[in-house]
């Protein structure tokens, strides 16, 4: 196969040539430019930060893409799905307050927030796909109704994937709540008895007859009948339902990166990343750790396999901050050269390249062209 282009840019802003522009022109030189925008409406996915978190990207940086696909005659919006886990954005609510505390407003971004899957994480649709692992993948609807996928990802190290970068970002990120308990966990939802409060929710939301009560009013789940939809999941207003989270590291990377190819197969896309801020964790931590390795600068590309990979070879090729937990894991002797290894032992980054690539989501091989 080919080599695909990725583009890249350093963070050195000298007098007159600020970060933003450098992201604009960038974002142009790669080709963005060539995407027929025109009257289209473009989901510009990203993560809002959990709260608490410091070290997702600041808003003006999608501002500059927002305005970009206007000045190009597209209808930008910010987007996200809700998450699987207890958190600030949990649902659609809690998520746009904690988008806006983090700073990604419509009057500092130019554009609106939307969440892609409903209020409860259950507004989804339905792409086939018959891949290995995802046979019909849960999609927030938001952004399958979006004509444009442009995906603009922080890049860093993951405690599950090895990192997080453009696959994870599109893959995980726009699966719905049942699209991401699908590829957390090859299981079915069960109740944290000492949590459920017999509010009998839940038994409303199940289309499959899978939930019944005991003799204490407590809910409980037949596996028998449940198919992992993940709606009584989004119903519980107390937190008492909960995704096993059992899915091996590989086999997650390989379900994500099928998810990706449901949310941007038969579509236009583009990609972007940001190696900044490099946190050993996802953004979905209430917290986020020092950097592991410097700040090394912005990637953009069409190719969101040979974008995960470019950044991949950029972070490995540095030195780890002393100070950092990669660091420390280093001083205690870990004989490793990869920093994604080292920072997370048991995950297997590769994994998503190699199953990206397999489903033809796009090739590990690139030419990294700088400007």
């Amino acid at each position: 196969m080919e080599k695909s282009k990725v583009y890249f840019t350093d963070f050195r802003a000298r007098p007159g040539n600020n970060l933003l522009q450098k992201l604009e022109r960038l974002i142009k030189k790669a080709g963005i430019e060539n995407i027929n925008f025109q009257n289209k409406y473009v989901a510009i996915k990203l993560h809002f930060g959990e709260p608490g978190n410091l070290a997702y990207l600041r808003p003006n940086y999608s501002k500059v893409v927002a305005d970009v696909v206007k000045e190009l005659g597209g209808k930008p919006f910010l987007t996200d799905c809700n998450t699987l886990y207890v958190g600030g954005r949990k649902n659609a609510l809690d998520h746009l307050d904690s988008a806006y505390t983090n700073g990604f407003t419509p009057f500092s971004t130019g554009c609106h927030v939307i969440i892609a899957d409903g209020i409860k994480g259950t507004d989804e649709a339905y792409v086939d796909i018959n891949q290995e692992y995802v046979k019909t993948a849960k999609i927030g609807r938001a952004i399958m109704d979006a004509d444009i996928v442009i995906s603009l990802n922080h890049f860093k190290g993951h405690e599950g994937a090895g990192f997080g970068g453009a696959i994870k970002n599109i893959g995980m990120g726009c699966g719905s709540r049942a699209g991401k308990m699908e590829m957390h966990s090859s299981g079915k939802p069960k109740v944290l008895h000492d949590k459920c409060k017999k509010c009998k929710q839940c038994i409303k939301i199940c289309a499959h007859g899978a939930i019944s009560y005991d003799d204490e009013g407590k809910a409980h789940i037949d596996h028998s009948k449940c198919v992992g939809c993940g709606r009584c999941i989004g119903i519980c207003n107390f937190d008492a339902i909960k995704s096993p989270n059992d899915e091996a590291a590989d086999i997650l990377n390989k379900k994500m990166a099928e998810y990706a190819y449901a949310v941007v197969k038969d579509r236009p896309q583009f990609h972007i990343s940001l190696i900044c801020d490099v946190s050993p964790n996802c953004d979905c931590h209430a917290e986020n750790d020092v950097p592991i390795v410097p700040d090394i600068g912005m990637l953009a590309s069409f190719d969101m396999v040979a974008l995960d990979m470019a950044c991949a070879d950029l972070v490995n090729a540095q030195k780890p901050f002393e100070n950092s937990y990669l660091g420390e894991q280093v001083k205690n002797g870990i004989n490793e050269k990869d920093n994604f290894h080292i920072t997370h032992p048991n995950t297997h980054w590769e994994s998503q390249i190699e199953h990206g690539e397999k489903i033809g989501l796009g090739t590990s091989k690139y030419e990294l062209i700088k400007i």
